[in-house]
C-alpha cells in the first residue's frame, strides 16, 4: 500500500501501489497539459467514514510514496478509464481508499 500526499498540508491518501502508479501517470500527463481535475474516494474507517475529494491542478503539491521497490506494470485500459473519468464533472472516483479489491480498477 502506497500513499499519495496532497497539498502543502500533506493530506495522506492510502492507495494500492498499482492504483497509485496508474493515478500518477494520468495526473502527471494532465498537469503537464495544464489541466485540473477532481479525485474522490471513500474514507477508511480509521479516519472516519465518509467521502473525500481534492481538486488537483498544475500547481498542486503531490508526493507519491510507493510501498514496493518495483514499479507496477501499467494497464492501458485502466489508464484510459481514469483519463476519461478525469475529464468528466465527477472526476476520478476511486472505488474505496485502498482499491485493493476493486475489479473496476484492477
Amino acid at each position: 500500500m502506497g500513499m499519495l500526499f496532497y497539498g502543502a498540508g500533506r493530506l495522506p491518501i492510502r492507495l494500492d501501489d498499482r492504483v497509485l502508479a496508474h493515478l500518477k501517470a494520468v495526473a502527471t500527463a494532465k498537469m503537464r497539459r495544464g489541466e485540473g481535475f477532481l479525485i474522490s474516494w471513500t474514507d477508511a474507517a480509521e479516519v472516519g467514514h465518509g467521502r473525500s475529494s481534492v481538486w488537483v491542478h498544475p500547481y498542486t503539491d503531490l508526493h507519491y510514496k510507493f510501498d514496493g521497490n518495483t514499479p507496477p506494470t501499467l494497464d492501458p485500459a485502466i489508464l484510459e478509464e481514469l483519463n476519461v473519468e478525469s475529464i468528466q464533472a465527477r472526476g476520478i472516483e476511486l472505488a474505496d481508499a485502498t482499491l485493493a479489491h476493486s475489479p473496476r480498477h484492477r
